[in-house]
């Protein structure tokens, strides 16, 4: 979305108090027309309190909500188009699956054909036609999912919301179905915004993110900037596995900062961070899957010993958490590539390791 581009969804300085508790917080964000946004955060961070703003179900204590250039106070849910698709699907039982999509087009100005071609579409569309005639519980929870998604689709809202729609499915139906749910937002182009309290999914389903804690929103931006480059300490916690040391800033020297960090027993070199200074405060935070692992000594930078104290092996990868001579645990991972008992793990309980990492790796945050 260019600079001079109207965002097709803005939400301008919006906050909901329930009493004296604020839920949202001064909320400000824009998503542009044919996304997948996903609000990310833990239990309580405002995020489907945002969603139900967005769907009319609540409106802000403050602030304003636009969709596609059309301010939204005031407008009631049933007049807004935008359709919710709850976590729990909330399809009809008595009712077969073609029926249950046709149920959110009985009050859409269609005729008898017009409805029918439209349902017919949407079977197409999520690959559910062979199985029209049954009954919910005739089908899986992935199929389930996917008739409440065409029922969704069949009014053809401009903007929906989806409040963690894989939260029911098993892990493997859950990866499956995240890709099948992207295949069908790009046939569409529906513009989609997407609550959720898990990491993986957000970052699978999503071109954008919004990390939320509190009722605010913490940072915005694509999976790989969150991960990658997380703007304070919260992001690079919530957002995968991490190890956070104490550090002060020694040096400057582009591209590198030198940091004392006294866990690891001495300096380390980082990618240089703009607007931190020599002398100040800081946190370095190194992520498991971009630490090396060896028995030997490595020719390179950020090289520090600890002893493996435990392993688990997960069939693709193994993690180890590694006792620092300073008493500080490290999380590493190494990918088994090997296949067989010998020589699969590059260390075992108890062995003496050294640790390394790329200075561009690593994570330093100022907050």
């Amino acid at each position: 979305m260019s600079a001079l581009e109207e965002p097709f969804l803005r939400i301008d300085k919006v906050s909901k108090l329930f009493g004296p508790f604020q839920a949202v917080k001064d909320v400000s964000l824009s998503v542009a027309k044919g996304e997948i946004f996903s609000l990310l955060g833990g239990s309580g961070c405002g995020k489907t309190t945002l969603l139900r703003m967005l769907a009319g179900f609540e409106e802000p204590s403050a602030g304003k909500i636009f969709l596609d250039g059309r301010d939204m106070t005031g407008v009631p849910p049933w007049s807004r188009p935008v359709h919710m698709m709850f976590q729990s699907y909330a399809l009809f039982p008595h009712m077969s699956v073609e029926k249950n999509i046709a149920y959110g087009l009985k009050h859409e100005q269609m005729t008898a054909a017009e409805r029918a071609d439209r349902v017919r579409e949407m079977l197409e569309l999520v690959q559910l036609a062979p199985f029209a005639t049954r009954k919910p519980h005739q089908i899986s929870g992935g199929q389930r999912q996917r008739v409440a998604l065409a029922r969704a689709l069949a009014r053809q809202p401009k903007l929906l919301l989806l409040d963690e729609p894989l939260a029911a499915l098993d892990k493997k139906l859950r990866e499956r179905t995240q890709f099948e749910l992207m295949a069908i937002q790009a046939r569409t182009g529906v513009t989609f915004i997407v609550v959720t309290h898990d990491q993986e999914e957000a970052m699978t389903l999503s071109d954008r993110i919004a990390v939320m804690d509190k009722g605010e929103v913490r940072q915005i931006g694509s999976p790989n900037e969150i991960y990658e480059f997380p703007n304070s300490r919260f992001v690079a916690g919530f957002i995968g596995s991490v190890t956070s040391f104490e550090a002060k800033v020694v040096e400057r020297t582009a591209p590198h900062l030198r940091l004392s960090v006294p866990a690891l027993g001495g300096d380390v070199l980082a990618r240089d961070v703009p607007g931190l200074a020599e002398g100040q405060e800081a946190t370095l935070a190194l992520r498991p899957e971009k630490l090396h692992i060896t028995r030997e000594r490595p020719d390179s930078a950020n090289v520090f010993s600890g002893t493996v104290k435990d392993l688990a092996y997960f069939g693709k990868d193994s993690l180890y958490r590694i006792a620092l001579s300073s008493g500080a645990l490290l999380q590493a991972h190494a990918v088994n590539s090997r296949r067989g008992d010998e020589g699969m793990r590059v260390a075992d309980w108890d062995d003496k390791v050294w640790i390394s990492f790329d200075p561009a790796s690593a994570i330093v945050l100022a907050e």
